[in-house]
């Protein structure tokens, strides 16, 4: 067993875990109108770009330590994680390398086409994300055992996998509204969740086989 692997699993999890709480607090401050313009955006992409890496490294660790038998699933959820790295990453870079630092210039009419505003390029590009993302939680779902600890791990990325159709809604339903951001709160449960418990499988498992 490389057990470097496993602590990076676990460690990677935990920051994707924490990554995404935050994101979901500092979400929550701006429709209550808490934070306001620039730092609600900058915070909001900020730690949504601290998902990005871990959540990849997690789940590359779980494709290096399933059984051969079942690396086609982890190799597809990995595809997809990649994908979904892709979409966002390109996403919060613009965002907050260039649209939040033009519109505090006075510049944003000319990078208006760059503004993640609901319906737009980039408003797209997180809608694929995150749907990427789901398909990824699904494709890992056989991965995991039904029984013992796993058990818990696959419920949860399956259950996650089924939020996916709300993500979509909220993002292409024709008329956006801030309350239609609440459709998705179940996400705010089960993404980091999902990734709390698979972090903890890790640090499970590399406890279990330290002892023998």
């Amino acid at each position: 067993m490389n057990k470097s692997i496993y602590r990076i699993g676990f460690w990677s999890g935990l920051v994707a875990f924490i990554s995404t709480v935050a994101f979901f607090i500092v979400q929550m401050l701006q429709l209550l109108g808490v934070l306001i313009y620039p730092w609600d955006q900058i915070l909001i992409f900020g730690f949504s770009l601290c998902i990005v890496i871990p959540f990849m490294l997690e789940m590359l660790a779980l494709h290096y330590v399933v059984p051969p038998d079942k690396k086609f699933w982890s190799h597809a959820a990995l595809i997809f994680t990649v994908m979904y790295v892709i979409f966002v990453t390109a996403n919060y870079v613009v965002q907050l390398a260039t649209v939040i630092p033009m519109t505090l210039k006075g510049a944003a009419d000319e990078i208006r086409i760059l503004n993640q505003s609901p319906h737009s390029l980039f408003w797209d590009f997180d809608a694929i994300g995150y749907i990427c993302m789901g398909l990824a939680t699904l494709f890992a779902v056989p991965v995991f055992e039904k029984q013992g600890f796993q058990k818990w791990v696959r419920y949860c990325f399956f259950v996650h996998s089924l939020v996916t159709p709300l993500i979509a809604f909220v993002y292409f339903y024709p008329k956006f509204s801030d309350k239609l951001l609440l459709i998705g709160i179940p996400w705010a449960i089960t993404a980091p969740v999902s990734m709390l418990l698979l972090a903890l499988m890790f640090r499970k498992e590399l406890t279990n086989n330290s002892k023998k």
